[in-house]
């Protein structure tokens, strides 16, 4: 089947980032974290087809980890599987129980559920062997983390497009960095990926999705808010910048 403009272009972008950061190199062993959604599925099907003429080679394998959030996990790993097989990519699940477990502050929240998800990821990663996870986090996602770090945590940091972990003993990746969420979500129409909807209880109700929000109305002013944001990390004016931290 003949690829979209889109298709096309998300793949280029990808391939920018990959060979930008110095992502994938000859030898790898990479483990797919794949939830369901629009962007784990659209990073899966655009680095097995990569896969297929790029000159460094490499594995790949897609893992779903499955929580007892989920409402019906039977369907949706038999959708899971039944694209897996489609692309032909090796593939394996692995339950987590989160419901009932808190925090330190005694909270359930997203991010608690988030970090017990990665958890079950990077211990199948050390399990089956395999040096490089990789997640499909965009620009977007980037800008918010941003915009997140500085309103509560008043510090500036971000999601790297390359970050090592456990003292190098794995490395995440995030080919699609270069990409907005609106690209994504264009690919995975064109592309027919059978997207699943979250089943999260607090899907939608979180601060990163009112940072979305924010970040949405202002680019509706001006086009270049996100890149702009993305950028300000890297061009710090430390003549401008004064600590105004309060002290007792």
């Amino acid at each position: 089947m003949k690829k979209s403009a889109i298709e096309h272009f998300v793949s280029k972008r990808a391939g920018t980032a990959i060979n930008r950061f110095g992502m994938i190199k000859d030898g790898d062993k990479i483990l797919v974290g794949v939830s369901g959604g629009k962007d784990s599925l659209t990073l899966l099907k655009v680095l097995k087809e990569r896969q297929r003429w790029v000159p460094v080679k490499y594995a790949i394998k897609a893992i779903h980890v499955i929580s007892d959030y989920e409402k019906d996990p039977g369907e949706k790993k038999m959708k899971l599987t039944s694209f897996f097989e489609e692309i032909g990519c090796d593939h394996v699940f692995k339950e987590v129980a989160i419901s009932g477990k808190r925090n330190k502050r005694g909270r359930e929240d997203c991010f608690w559920c988030a970090w017990n998800r990665r958890k079950a990821i990077f211990q199948a990663c050390a399990e089956m062997g395999f040096g490089k996870v990789a997640f499909g986090h965009h620009k977007d996602d980037v800008v918010e983390t941003i915009l997140m770090n500085m309103i509560y945590n008043g510090e500036i940091s971000s999601m790297n497009p390359v970050q090592p972990l456990f003292e190098g003993e794995v490395t995440l990746i995030r080919p699609l960095v270069l990409v907005e969420e609106k690209e994504i979500a264009k690919y995975a129409r064109e592309a027919q990926l059978p997207v699943i909807r979250s089943t999260c209880p607090r899907s939608g109700d979180s601060r990163r999705a009112l940072v979305k929000d924010i970040v949405s109305r202002l680019s509706r002013e001006k086009q270049d808010v996100k890149s702009n944001i993305v950028r300000a990390p890297s061009r710090v004016k430390g003549e401008y910048i004064t600590d105004m931290t309060e002290r007792a």
